[in-house]
């Protein structure tokens, strides 16, 4: 859904709310009343699952106050109306990436990438000496604007060079259409190639211009973007032998986190990885366990 993280200029690290001043509300362009926050952060918890306490009113007034002179709109009030109605299906992907901060990039936190090969490697190996089909499915859940599939099949592409064929599927997913977008379409900005190692740049981009890079077609031919709310239903059967979801749950609350963490664990094949952030956790109450830095391996407790 979401590969982000909310602004760390708007916490306050004592968690509670910053004092509205007198009349603030008055003197901003469009009026922003505590019963508007309130009724904004329960939809935005009820659709998502996101958390978002009373110390974001100002950050949450700034970001959507972009959203209200996109649209046209004069109050909150319009725009929670707009919300609550059929009309809005768009407007929920818009309202999330309006309100975190995108920091994708590509190969972020590089050791899961090398622990990706590894495994990847190991789990086909493991196929051709059970006489199977040599085949990997992979998941990036919370995908953004597409770094992050796109590092993943590099290290598939790379996996690809050294062993017999495999059947490699790469599914992206991610509530914001407009993200989905930019990664379909696979063009980037020159600069956020920079953590990108040179040897990858120069196999698996081409140059547009002095600003801007495309991704390879033989990348792009391994992944499906799609539309997905992480808290809704989910329409594939699975099961995955891969799953990222980076930097995702922690907007999350502690009943959200084992949800999602057990539904992980049920679409991994056993045996198989889930790589989170790194300032993130699972609680044990799933079959996933933890194996290295943010790497968890699903492990059956009958087994």
């Amino acid at each position: 859904m979401i590969s982000s993280a909310l602004a760390s200029s708007d916490t306050c690290s004592s968690g509670t709310s910053a004092p509205e001043v007198p009349g603030e509300s008055h003197e901003r362009e469009f009026p922003f009343t505590d019963k508007e926050f309130k009724t904004l952060t329960s939809m935005v918890y009820e659709r998502t699952g996101i958390v978002l306490k009373d110390n974001k009113k100002n950050m949450v007034y700034g970001r959507l106050a972009r959203r209200l002179r996109t649209l046209g709109m004069h109050s909150f009030k319009e725009y929670l109306a707009f919300l609550d109605s059929a009309e809005s299906a768009d407007e929920t992907g818009m309202l999330i990436n309006a309100i975190t901060t995108n920091l994708t990039k590509f190969f972020r936190e590089p050791h899961h990438f090398k622990h990706l090969f590894n495994a990847c490697h190991a789990i086909t190996q493991k196929q051709s000496d059970r006489g199977e089909k040599r085949r990997l499915r992979l998941w990036s859940a919370g995908c953004s604007s597409g770094e992050e599939p796109y590092s993943i099949a590099i290290v598939m592409n790379e996996l690809l060079k050294k062993t017999a064929p495999i059947d490699i599927k790469i599914l992206a997913t991610d509530l914001d259409t407009g993200m989905l977008q930019t990664g379909m379409n696979g063009i980037y900005n020159t600069k956020s190639t920079e953590s990108m190692p040179d040897k990858f740049r120069k196999k698996y981009t081409q140059n547009l211009s002095d600003t801007q890079i495309k991704m390879t077609a033989d990348l792009r031919d391994l992944i499906t973007f799609k539309q997905l709310n992480l808290l809704e239903k989910w329409p594939m059967k699975g099961p995955f032998d891969i799953i990222f979801c980076r930097n995702v749950m922690i907007y999350f609350d502690q009943p959200t986190k084992i949800s999602l963490g057990q539904r992980y664990a049920n679409m991994l094949r056993p045996d198989s990885w889930l790589y989170i952030g790194h300032s993130e956790s699972l609680s044990s109450e799933t079959n996933l366990k933890l194996i290295g830095k943010t790497i968890y391996q699903r492990q059956d407790r009958n087994g």
